[in-house]
């Protein structure tokens, strides 16, 4: 039934899109049989995965190829959506091989692939990711800034059971609390202020690579920091918080007592230390080292060398031709050679370049 639904409207497509390009000569040149087929030929691409759910909640993964053409523009080409009954990594990764064999495209050609962490099929899409990486090593995975930090500093949290349960009791005390709706958008306010700011400099629509690389590191050390006296700083304002509203504060040398009036052996310094803080940080720290990769950082590193920002100021030809080693097959040792000398040209050529100084 499903196949038979697509064949209509990919029929119904066909007839509107023949009457309209009947009235229109750029139109006519450019579809059906005068198609231009596959513009990438041989050349390399990225490409990108998301999810979505159509009116009827059914699972659709969308694929989309980034390139650079024969004149140097980077474009985007959107190939399919395609309706996923099971959304298991082998099965995405064999929708993805259906359409490349459609496209006379290969596997060998990819390199570089991009998804959403944040999506329903994150997991699938980890999985993916390996899959693509066993047949083509050099296909390398690079992060969404955004949706990656807010991933690690914050959604990781909810995979601990003591800050899941905590956010859910905060959820239904707020309800209670916020009467009137003038507090609830106060409410949304604060929570929308919190919620951007681990992700705030990173989402900036002029956000440039130099920037962004140096919001990792320093997102990686603050966390570190924070691991090691961060925990003091945080009961001192909790006690501060306590006194003021005259709220009991909790002795911390005595026995961690569970939401179910159950008495441990653990004492709540103790378990509050080592089972929720430490462990938050450390799971923390552990998904950054798992979604911010050595070789994704590396190619980061290695791009921020091309930013034109403050007359090419961080150009580093080192970096560039150690960005070509990374991709071993697109370059022979005279190529590479050649290169040396290309970077030069190119660097001298754009230096004084009135378009990029600003």
């Amino acid at each position: 039934m499903m196949r038979r639904k697509s064949l209509i409207i990919k029929d119904f497509f066909i007839e509107v899109l023949s009457l309209i390009r009947e009235d229109n000569e750029k139109i006519f040149k450019v579809t059906l049989e005068n198609a231009p087929k596959n513009g990438i030929g041989k050349d390399v691409f990225a490409i990108l995965v998301d999810e979505s759910s159509d009116v009827s909640k059914k699972q659709q993964m969308a694929i989309v190829l980034r390139y650079v053409d024969r004149l140097g523009i980077v474009k985007e080409r959107f190939i399919g959506i395609v309706h996923v009954l099971d959304t298991s990594s082998l099965n995405l990764k064999a929708v993805i091989d259906t359409i490349f064999s459609n496209n006379n495209l290969s596997m060998a050609q990819v390199r570089g692939q991009g998804y959403d962490g944040a999506s329903n099929m994150s997991g699938a899409f980890n999985g993916l990711k390996s899959l693509i990486l066993n047949e083509n090593s050099f296909a390398h995975y690079m992060h969404c800034f955004a949706h990656q930090l807010q991933l690690v500093v914050v959604a990781v949290a909810k995979k601990h059971d003591d800050v899941d349960e905590f956010f859910e009791q905060l959820a239904l005390v707020v309800t209670v609390i916020c009467g009137s709706c003038k507090r609830k958008d106060m409410i949304r306010e604060i929570n929308s202020m919190l919620h951007g700011f681990l992700v705030k400099a990173s989402s900036r629509k002029d956000q440039n690579i130099l920037e962004a690389a140096s919001l990792v590191k320093g997102t990686k050390k603050a966390l570190v920091v924070f691991r090691k006296d961060g925990l003091p700083q945080i009961w001192k304002k909790v006690c501060a918080f306590c006194e003021k509203h005259s709220i009991g504060i909790l002795d911390m040398t005595k026995y961690y007592v569970t939401p179910r009036k159950r008495r441990t052996n653990k004492t709540n310094q103790h378990h509050f230390e080592v089972v929720i803080f430490n462990t938050i940080l450390d799971m923390q720290i552990q998904e950054f080292g798992d979604r911010f990769s050595e070789v994704g950082k590396t190619l980061m590193d290695n791009m921020v060398a091309l930013s034109p920002c403050d007359s090419f100021s961080s150009f580093d030809k080192a970096k560039l031709l150690k960005r070509s080693e990374i991709y071993k097959n697109d370059f022979d040792d005279s190529e590479r050679a050649q290169l040396n000398g290309q970077l030069d040209i190119y660097y001298h050529s754009l230096l004084h370049d009135e378009r990029l100084s600003t």
